[in-house]
């Protein structure tokens, strides 16, 4: 393990892409003290206002305190808005008093990282169709989209892993059984098994409900191809020296699986789970995209990328796709890490 980790250390593309996945989560689990505006805030006189222009200098071209203006709307039909700066400047505060809150859902505040004073507002990436903060709603998101693929891919790992060691240890009739209902489920396309799973929760679910069954399904669909591999890397270890010592001193079936033989093979485990997250975020994101993931008013990344499906909104404010640029980027910081413990964990790979 600690050889493993110093050449993941070499790897500098796999260390700055988890570096920046932990500035990602840490950013979405304090996501009401970083945005500043609730995620179901919604503002009629805002309705896919333009990202608001942060100005850092004064009309003379002197550095100033960051500060921006408030917009006024110059065309309601087409929703256009220019700033107005007869309404004065507005300096960007921080640590201010903002909607309250609980911080983890514990402590009970009303403090956010950044804002500005009416009537003017501060949407450093737009508004979309409900005049709601794309950047707030981003980070409330990804608390979703981000943790459903990791919460995902343990539900997969653990079932995966308990499965396929029970096969290949016991071998036999049990093996042939448990092999071929893991070959049935890889049979089914991934992508229709996760539509058809979801569409048959309720349509009166509340957004919560539907969120943990969301990620219980997402977690369900990928643990039969792992099944396979631990139950090949289990027929190869139940006949070394160590496990036969075990069962000779009498310790139990599942004291063997659990001590001896799991331990075995979680080097295959962490790499392939850092592999597999991405597509797990990607389930997610394309199941709230065709409406049958996270609902309104939670917001997703995936949901909040289906506004882009109305091409003349898209071609007016295409400011409503900034959360296909966040998918895109966790999905290639995971990629990164997960080729950096891969080649970390692989004893011939040479450095």
């Amino acid at each position: 393990m600690e050889i493993a980790w110093a050449r993941l250390r070499r790897n500098r593309a796999a260390m700055v892409a988890g570096a920046l996945l932990v500035v990602l989560h840490v950013l979405a689990v304090f996501a009401e003290f970083v945005a500043p505006y609730p995620e179901a805030t919604t503002v009629r006189n805002r309705l896919y206002l333009p990202p608001t222009k942060i100005h850092f200098r004064d009309e003379s071209g002197r550095l100033t305190r960051p500060y921006v203006y408030a917009y006024k709307e110059v065309n309601r039909a087409l929703h256009r808005y220019e700033p107005d700066p007869s309404q004065g400047r507005f300096p960007i505060r921080f640590f201010v008093e903002g909607a309250p809150y609980r911080l983890l859902g514990i402590l009970p505040t009303n403090i956010h990282l950044y804002g500005v004073e009416a009537p003017a507002a501060i949407y450093p990436l737009g508004a979309d169709l409900y005049g709601r903060d794309i950047l707030s709603r981003i980070w409330y998101g990804g608390r979703r989209t981000l943790f459903v693929g990791v919460i995902g891919i343990l539900i997969s790992t653990g079932i995966g892993l308990v499965y396929g060691a029970a096969s290949g240890y016991f071998g036999g009739k049990i093996d042939n059984v448990m092999m071929r209902i893991a070959e049935i489920i890889i049979s089914i396309p991934q992508f229709y098994l996760l539509v058809a799973l979801s569409a048959i929760l309720p349509l009166g679910m509340s957004s919560t409900h539907r969120f943990f069954l969301v990620t219980v399904i997402i977690g369900f669909i990928g643990w039969a191809g792992l099944s396979r591999v631990i139950r090949g890397m289990v027929l190869s270890l139940r006949s070394q020296e160590f496990v036969e010592g075990a069962r000779a001193s009498g310790a139990g079936t599942w004291r063997i699986i659990r001590k001896h033989i799991i331990p075995n093979t979680l080097s295959y485990l962490i790499v392939s789970m850092t592999i597999q997250l991405p597509g797990f975020i990607l389930a997610e994101a394309s199941l709230s995209f065709i409406g049958l993931g996270i609902q309104e008013p939670l917001s997703s990344w995936g949901l909040m990328l289906s506004d882009g499906q109305n091409l003349a909104a898209l071609s007016r404010y295409p400011w409503i796709l900034a959360p296909g640029f966040f998918i895109a980027f966790s999905v290639l910081a995971w990629s990164f890490l997960g080729d950096g413990v891969r080649d970390a964990f692989d004893p011939r790979h040479v450095d």
